[in-house]
């Protein structure tokens, strides 16, 4: 399950400063132990009857549930069992049932068995009960904000244009509010559900959909069986106006539900599917090992998507219109669909132990979202994607004190975090990079082989990999699984001997404790030809004399970019400028962009920008447009300006080509107009967004006319444009058009509009409609208080600041305190 956690990346990425290269050494403070959790019973299977009632948001439940004593016999049986009315209980004795005796405090239901049960020896309890989430009061978390398991979507459709439904999100334990069971990651259990429901709607959930029947009512039950065991936590539903597309792969049925305004766009969105399940099946030597795969988006979802077994469910960033997914990039869905695509292997088919251990499912899901990319896009891509997980990580010192397997924390889904996720994914590249691809894979073959649809920890990953390579792996995994932090490192070059034609490198570690050991590549560029050199680092300070019959041009150290480490790398600038033309990779070619964009002063800096301008990628040729400023650089204007406004009317990434119009808009040369005019004509909201806001910096008037028109149809970035032009120069009657933009985007974009809001704030003289305008500013300052808060409140005390000689000024003011004392109260 990613991320909601991405969001809360994208903040710290926005609003924090770059991760400090020293590490602390000092402890976290003390949290507690959380071993894998006993097995007194296991679960055998579930079988689940289950109506619901749309007004009062209740789920009415029977369930039998089949467990037998793990190890030691027993007569009583303890079941999580959240919020819920418990009815009955009774003992299953073939046709007939008796009453057993039961204790039940709102968390948990202690159940009084009839006899004394033996290990191994099978029962069945019938419990008869009320599951009653949104009666539950459950506190979510950062990964995942609420916790009330089972979901009622605009269920009195109150809200005009909503779709009505119901679904549910069992990670981390959560599956208990709406069944009682035994809700730990290391329980596994077959299913067997009926879902009785409006039989205009469509279900989904685990397994197959074994029969349909529909009642006098105007309902219909359908049943659905998980015939191979899985965790509780896996367990979904969902139930709602779907419109489905089936297609096969390889015997088995693989569907695609979405909205019906967004059906048309199913294969555009999902259609890659069966291909990423053939290339996962042959990589892992494992065939996709569940009856069926289908794919569901819904709204108001708690987190980014949910690897339920064989029924991936993805919030509603998932759907869009055909406009919508021409601005779609990889990082996007695409990449999620391969991350919970990956967790049907790694997280459902074998799922961690414990959440200590989360490790085993995460890791390889983010690792997947590398693996694809290579695949379908391309090393480019690829490595973008990898750059950005380890960049994601090292955005966070809080990150650099917590160990890959974690025993230690307070809560479970603080686990959930970029340690497990993208710092996890970059260990097994490095991983893959040292044993090589057959071997790794070889290893990962074993190890779902081994504990196929049971449990793992990264101590049995650590044996498969150890077997399959021949190799001792407790260095590795001590240094990467159970140490935290990271290497920093401080690359010095000597000057070239002629006499003994060496070059010298000097790697210096800096990050405090016992040094790593780090496998090296490095790539020596001179004379036209490059060397490759196999190196280990395991000293503090260590000098490698490298062979080179004359002076370098480059020397490139790790040439595969697979470390996960923070370095600073002191070669010249001349340098960067012959790897952005030499070496191959993404990270070599943005390392040397980044570093010319630091000198524009610079000719060959200027000219190595250019060139980079026409790279084959186009997110290279978006970072040099986000890395120059030609207002304050003469130089670098002339140099660049004739290919920056060909990419401003021709770039065929609407990424890429947004950017350049930005960077012209700053310019404002009037000249520009026209292109900026023209480019308001493209499909891309992304385009036209840009290039609004820059018509509106060299010719406002011809903006303020353009704009109504674009808001028969307009998202994202065309959204952010229309709101920045009415709060520029707009009427204050701009003021509900702007408010209901800003409040229906999602978090980053809403953040990113509060200034615009604040600006048109300033001008309007109804006291009702500023207080109205602060809403966004609260719901976001208070969600997301440990990231935003501060920010907030300081556009608050502005905003005070700027209202203070209006017409409204006492009731403006006086808003705004009431909407600070709301976010500094909050918890």
């Amino acid at each position: 399950m990613p991320v909601r956690l991405f969001l809360l990346c994208q903040l710290t990425a926005l609003l924090g400063p770059a991760a400090a290269l020293a590490q602390s050494t000092t402890a976290p403070p003390a949290l507690p132990t959380h071993d894998s959790p006993p097995r007194l019973h296991d679960l055998v299977h579930t079988h689940l009857a289950l109506r619901f009632d749309y007004a009062k948001r209740y789920a009415y439940g029977q369930e039998w549930v089949t467990l037998k004593p793990h190890a030691y016999a027993t007569d009583s049986l303890l079941l999580d069992a959240k919020g819920m009315d418990i009815k009955a209980v009774a003992l299953v004795l073939g046709a007939q049932q008796q009453p057993l005796q039961y204790r039940y405090d709102g968390r948990q239901l202690r159940i009084k068995l009839n006899q004394v049960r033996q290990p191994g020896e099978s029962y069945t309890v019938f419990v008869d009960y009320v599951a009653k989430p949104d009666e539950l009061g459950a506190k979510g978390s950062a990964a995942i904000r609420d916790a009330k398991g089972l979901y009622f979507i605009n269920p009195d459709s109150a809200v005009a244009g909503k779709p009505r439904q119901i679904w549910t999100q069992g990670e981390t334990e959560a599956s208990s509010v709406w069944f009682p069971t035994i809700d730990r990651p290391n329980q596994k259990t077959t299913a067997d559900i009926s879902l009785t429901v409006p039989a205009r709607y469509v279900t989904l959930s685990n397994g197959r959909l074994s029969e349909q029947q529909t009642h006098p009512d105007g309902t219909r039950t359908d049943r659905w069986l998980q015939e191979q065991p899985h965790a509780p936590y896996l367990f979904m539903l969902a139930v709602g106006d779907f419109r489905v597309q089936r297609e096969q792969w390889r015997g088995k049925e693989i569907s695609y539900y979405l909205e019906p305004k967004y059906a048309a766009q199913a294969q555009a969105i999902f259609g890659r599917t069966p291909e990423m399940l053939a290339f996962f099946s042959q990589k892992l030597g494992v065939e996709f090992p569940w009856n069926k795969y289908a794919q569901v988006v819904v709204r108001d979802y708690v987190s980014g998507a949910m690897e339920n077994t064989s029924a991936s469910l993805f919030g509603e960033h998932a759907q869009g219109s055909a406009r919508e997914l021409l601005d779609w990039e990889y990082q996007l869905v695409e990449r999620e669909i391969a991350h919970e695509l990956f967790h049907q292997w790694f997280g459902d088919y074998v799922t961690c132990e414990s959440w200590g251990q989360l490790t085993v499912n995460e890791s390889f899901a983010n690792f997947s979202e590398v693996l694809w990319a290579e695949h379908q896009l391309g090393p480019d891509e690829a490595g973008r994607q990898a750059y950005r997980s380890l960049r994601t990580y090292l955005a966070n010192p809080q990150n650099f004190t917590k160990p890959l397997v974690r025993r230690q924390y307070a809560n479970q889904e603080d686990v959930f975090d970029a340690v497990t996720y993208q710092k996890g994914g970059r260990i097994l590249q490095l991983l893959r990079h040292e044993l090589g691809e057959d071997v790794f894979f070889r290893g990962l073959n074993l190890y779902l082989t081994r504990q196929a649809l049971g449990t793992g920890e990264a101590e049995q990953l650590r044996l498969a990999l150890e077997d399959a390579s021949g190799r001792d792996l407790t260095g590795f995994f001590q240094q990467w699984y159970y140490r935290p932090g990271h290497p920093v490192v401080t690359i010095d070059y000597g000057p070239w001997d002629a006499a003994t034609r060496t070059q010298a490198v000097t790697l210096r570690q800096t990050q405090g404790g016992a040094p790593y050991e780090l496998p090296l590549d490095v790539d020596v560029y001179a004379g036209g030809r490059t060397q490759r050199h196999r190196l280990r680092l395991r000293e503090t300070t260590q000098t490698f004399q490298l062979p080179a019959a004359q002076r370098p041009e480059l020397i490139n150290v790790d040439a595969e970019n697979v470390l996960v480490w923070q370095k600073t790398d002191n070669k010249p600038l001349g340098a960067f400028a012959y790897q952005y033309q030499h070496a191959p990779r993404y990270l070599d070619r943005l390392e040397a962009i980044l570093a010319c964009a630091a000198h524009p002063e610079d000719a060959q800096a200027r000219q190595t920008l250019l060139a980079a301008l026409g790279d084959k990628y186009y997110a290279l040729r978006w970072t040099v447009l986000e890395n120059i400023d030609l207002v304050k650089q003469p130089a670098l204007r002339a140099a660049l300006l004739p290919a920056v406004r060909r990419l401003a009317s021709h770039e065929p990434s609407p990424q890429a080509r947004a950017e350049a119009l930005k960077v012209l808009g700053k310019l404002g040369d009037k000249r520009d107009a026209r292109l900026f005019a023209n480019a308001l004509d493209s499909r891309s909201y992304t385009v036209q967004g840009a290039a609004l806001q820059a018509l509106t910096a060299v010719e406002l008037p011809q903006a303020l006319r353009r704009a109504p028109a674009l808001e028969a149809d307009h998202r994202g970035a065309l959204t952010a444009a229309l709101v920045a032009v009415y709060a520029q120069a707009g009427n204050p009657a701009r003021l509900p058009f702007v408010l209901a933009q800003v409040q229906a985007a999602e978090p980053l974009p809403r953040f990113n509009m509060l200034p615009s809001l604040a600006q048109l704030l300033t001008r309007t003289s109804d006291p009702a409609a500023f207080a109205a305008g602060l809403q966004p500013f609260r719901s976001l300052g208070i969600e997301y208080k440990p990231y935003i808060g501060p920010q907030v409140l300081t556009m608050l005390q502005n905003l005070r600041t700027q209202v203070a000689a209006g017409t409204i000024a006492a009731p403006a003011q006086q808003a705004i305190d009431d909407t600070v004392r709301a976010i500094e109260q909050a918890p």
